[in-house]
């Protein structure tokens, strides 16, 4: 019974904390706070789709610039 219960809950927490999840792969700035809206209103549905929203739109911390190729001679 434990074991089943236990096999339970590692799917349904990943689906609970998906908004963190998702927010740290994006490199978000927000993390901690996508995290701490996720932990405490994360239960309700509003604020499960509140942090899921805000994790999706986002900017990451980093922006990637490539320099153009300049041939050299």
């Amino acid at each position: 019974m434990h074991l089943l219960f236990g096999l339970c809950l590692i799917p349904f927490g990943a689906i609970h904390f998906l908004p963190t999840i998702i927010a740290a792969l994006r490199n978000s700035r927000h993390v901690v706070a996508i995290f701490l809206l996720n932990l405490f209103l994360g239960w309700t549905v509003i604020g499960w789709i509140v942090a899921l929203i805000w994790a999706i739109t986002s900017e990451p911390k980093y922006r990637y610039a490539y320099a153009p190729y300049v041939r050299r001679y």
